[in-house]
């Protein structure tokens, strides 16, 4: 028995030498502390599992799409002092992203989109700096600005109860009971400004959090992560199939 043809890697040279395909997804996590009950792949697991049922549905509608691995670390400039939080700068994941794109570009993979699953991550301007060097069109997105509204109660934006939803559902053995988790408490900001966002820094999350989370976990459920999972994920199938069917030539009217 065969893998699922659309995730790299549990596909087959023989399947990938017969496909043309159009886009290549590239998800992207980091390794990092997620309140006491949550692990800390749970970034990276997030990434696969979104982007995998997105390809499933995609590929359904006649859409040649391939998820690339997971790139596990992310930009923790911010959590260095928390035991085992791995750190990749923005500059290194320059470098390794264009290694990437070069490769793609070498292949004749058209179309790259890069599925962030990180805060601390930002390819805008490295899109920007790659797009004029190589024959790849590339996109970007972060999956946690697309979750439907009403779905969660609580907010917060890192093991909060959205993050805990769908780890509950997607990875249940891997959580400890709500029981054992932190509230979630964030210290903010003195400064108005940076209170309201319209100025920003980055957060020194020793500072800024109790339990290394920012969100009360306590209303979470996996019926809320099987919910926010197929919202998110059955709309970035709708961008890749517009993906897919549109040339790099053709993308405006």
């Amino acid at each position: 028995m065969t893998g699922r043809p659309y995730v790299l890697a549990e596909t087959n040279w023989k399947a990938v030498k017969a496909t043309d395909y159009e886009v290549a997804v590239l998800p992207w996590g980091a390794t990092e502390a997620h309140n006491y009950h949550l692990p800390y792949s749970t970034d990276v697991v997030q990434c696969d599992e979104i982007a995998a049922a997105a390809a499933r549905i995609a590929w359904d509608r006649g859409a040649k799409v391939i998820v690339l691995p997971t790139v596990p670390f992310g930009v923790n400039t911010g959590q260095l002092d928390i035991k085992l939080d791995l750190n990749l700068n923005p500059s290194t994941q320059l470098a390794v992203l264009r290694d990437l794109v070069a490769a793609l570009a070498h292949q004749g993979i058209p179309k790259l989109l890069v599925l962030n699953g990180h805060g601390g991550n930002d390819f805008k301007q490295m899109v920007r700096e790659l797009l004029p060097r190589f024959d790849v069109f590339i996109c970007c997105m972060d999956w946690y600005r697309i979750v439907p509204d009403g779905i969660f109660a609580a907010g917060g934006d890192h093991a909060n109860e959205m993050e805990t939803s769908l780890m509950q559902h997607l990875r249940p053995d891997w959580c400890l009971p709500l029981s054992e988790a932190g509230a979630g408490r964030e210290h903010k900001f003195k400064i108005q400004a940076l209170r309201e966002g319209w100025v920003w820094t980055q957060r020194d999350w020793t500072r800024a959090t109790d339990d290394t989370g920012i969100g009360d976990p306590a209303q979470a459920t996996p019926a809320k992560g099987r919910q926010c999972l197929t919202a998110v994920s059955g709309r970035i199938a709708d961008f890749l199939v517009d993906y897919a069917a549109v040339a790099v030539d053709d993308f405006y009217e």
